[in-house]
């Protein structure tokens, strides 16, 4: 829209994409594995126990499911929900991309993931017999990306561990219901983030006191429950900036940062 402002996160998947009969269902996949990411779709049989390959070197993390050809909910899985819900060799936790609720349990939805495969029952929000599906699914590469889970404090300086300076970093809190937030180092050119979206609403970006990222972690200064709330659970995925220059940004931690003038991005040439 004219005179409208957008922001796009991108991450590279690979570049060629390759059938995949690892799982009892053939899927298309297109993979990074050295990224630890990769876009799967397949059609539904409605079958339980069927399973998918996912086309990475390790079992995934975290999964983004949605049907291509029937309403349905974006179908949030992988063992970073299974640990904080407690469902041990269920597999079946999951949550809801476009909702602000809890986590919950279905046990013909996710069905366990192994190092090649997806499993999934015959829940028509990830299987329906001749529904199109695809999935978003990530694993925690070292210095790229993180997806964990943090109990909340009710204080500012909540620090979480990622290893890396994070660009990106989406948390929901999986104990109770709250919105996906949504915070970058883009719109944000400091380590103090205050620009928010959230994946599940409509709303124009807000203004809040919410993270500040460093060298080695993301740290939560919000104290109420939608990030931080005294003994509730959030789940959260950190992506690193892998652009060759995000020259605005002091990658030391010490939030020596500037601000660009005239429209220049990393990738002008002079």
């Amino acid at each position: 829209a004219n005179g409208s402002t957008f922001v796009a996160w991108n991450w590279d998947m690979g570049g060629t994409t390759a059938s995949n009969t690892n799982g009892s269902i053939t899927s298309s996949v297109r993979a990074n594995t050295a990224y630890g990411q990769s876009i799967v779709s397949w059609t539904g049989n409605a079958t339980n126990a069927s399973t998918i390959g996912h086309g990475l070197s390790s079992m995934p993390t975290m999964i983004i499911v949605k049907s291509r050809t029937t309403a349905a909910p974006w179908k949030v899985g992988g063992s970073v929900i299974q640990a904080v819900y407690g469902d041990g060799s269920n597999n079946s936790a999951f949550l809801s991309l476009n909702t602000t609720a809890a986590a919950d349990q279905h046990t013909t939805g996710f069905q366990g993931n192994t190092a090649t495969t997806i499993g999934v029952g015959a829940d028509s929000d990830t299987n329906s017999n001749g529904a199109n599906y695809v999935a978003y699914c990530f694993h925690d590469v070292a210095n790229y990306s993180k997806f964990g889970s943090y109990s909340g404090t009710g204080s500012s300086g909540n620090a979480i561990t990622t290893g890396f300076a994070p660009a990106f970093v989406m948390v929901k809190r999986s104990s109770g219901v709250g919105s996906w937030g949504m915070y970058d180092n883009t719109r944000n050119q400091s380590n103090s983030v205050t620009s928010a979206l959230f994946a599940n609403l409509s709303d124009a970006e807000s203004v809040e006191t919410s993270v500040e990222f460093t060298s080695t972690s993301f740290i939560v200064n919000a104290t109420g429950t939608a990030m931080n709330g005294s003994g509730d659970t959030y789940i959260y995925m950190a992506f690193a900036d892998t652009r060759e220059y995000a020259y605005w940004y002091d990658q030391s931690g010490n939030n020596n940062d500037w601000t660009s003038e005239g429209g220049l991005t990393e990738s002008d040439v002079m």
